[in-house]
């Protein structure tokens, strides 16, 4: 099976945001995602949208960085706000580039408070996050790009006849899940270096059938933010603001990380959690379910579906699951239940080494 950009875009602008005439969608993506925004170009003319393409070269991000004055890194033009806000939807693609490693973890902390507002009003309108199977990405998952492309078709049900109907599918079976979750007043994980206790009391449970995230599969929510107890520790590897993060161990106590080593990018990790007050407290509790997500890819994307597996998120909340925490930062980090690990329900066991319990 190959890889199609146009099937990938049709279920874009068709399921995920849905377009109608008229509206007003930006496209956002790297050069290396072409075949990709050219097809979606196309398919939102075809349907009477206006498209509004935007390209960023691979180094766009590391060189504002890099290069952008204090005055530019740490506002954002009102034009560019008033851009966000004039648009219907968006669509963002996501391509892997190179990293560059010489760039200050605090001036990307810096960068991305500056943009909160216009992540903001972006949230505010139907919006939609993917991937195209660039070359650099199949080599961060060990695949070769051939491999990469039919691992991307495949989350995606691409390689399904009506991938509407198989993501429905998954939109019902999470449906159950959050049938038992929605009752818990306590969320407990447990594992290699983890014992950690959540409050979910109130929260409302989000179905993630790929609307939002193309691929997806999870449900989330956003837990009490003075709730966590405990200390947890994330053994998937992740890249985040340009750096590979991992071995990542965090405390928490009365809801707030209060201990934060990494052994490997520490640096990034403390930065980060320096970003503003609210990004030492919990935005989101994540349960991955698609079983057929099983190889960590480095790529948050994927890797926070990965059946069996659970994630939290440090920062922003997102304000549908109830939750209220503020921040800039939003950075999704993930811990492997396949092994020895188990969610627990107010005592009762959820989850089992990876497996749901009937």
């Amino acid at each position: 099976m190959i890889y199609n950009p146009e099937k990938h875009a049709d279920l874009l602008v068709d399921y995920c945001v849905y377009v109608k005439p008229g509206e007003r969608i930006l496209v956002h993506g790297s050069t290396l995602a072409l075949p990709l925004l050219e097809a979606l170009h196309r398919a939102l003319l075809t349907r009477g949208a206006r498209p509004v393409l935007r390209l960023e070269y691979p180094e766009q991000a590391d060189d504002f960085v890099r290069l952008a004055s204090d005055e530019v890194l740490d506002a954002v033009h009102a034009a560019d706000l008033a851009d966000m806000e004039a648009i219907d939807g968006s669509i963002r693609v996501l391509a892997a580039r190179a990293l560059a490693s010489d760039v200050d973890p605090a001036r990307r902390s810096r960068l991305m408070k500056a943009a909160a507002p216009l992540a903001g009003a972006r949230s505010r309108r139907k919006w939609t996050l993917t991937q195209y199977p660039a070359l650099a990405d199949a080599q961060a998952a060990g695949m070769s790009e051939e491999e990469y492309a039919a691992f991307v078709a495949r989350a995606m049900f691409l390689d399904h006849a009506d991938p509407v109907a198989q993501w429905a599918e998954v939109r019902a079976m999470q449906a159950r899940l959050i049938e038992r979750l929605t009752v818990a007043d306590e969320v407990r994980i447990v594992g290699p270096g983890t014992d950690l206790r959540l409050s979910v009391r109130g929260r409302t449970w989000a179905n993630s059938d790929g609307k939002r995230n193309m691929p997806s599969g999870e449900v989330f929510t956003g837990p009490l933010e003075d709730s966590a107890q405990g200390v947890i520790t994330f053994d998937l590897p992740t890249v985040f603001q340009g750096a590979r993060v991992r071995g990542i161990r965090l405390e928490f106590r009365d809801g707030k990380v209060v201990d934060a080593t990494a052994e490997e990018g520490e640096a990034a990790l403390l930065a980060a959690l320096d970003t503003d007050e609210g990004a030492r407290f919990l935005g989101e509790l994540g349960i991955g379910t698609n079983f057929g997500i099983q190889v960590p890819t480095q790529n948050i994307l994927f890797d926070e579906k990965i059946g069996g597996t659970v994630h939290l998120a440090v920062g922003k909340s997102y304000p549908e699951t109830g939750g209220v925490n503020a921040s800039a930062l939003h950075w999704d980090m993930i811990c492997d239940l396949r092994s020895g690990g188990q969610i627990l329900l107010d005592g009762e066991v959820f989850q089992e080494n990876g497996r749901f319990v009937q």
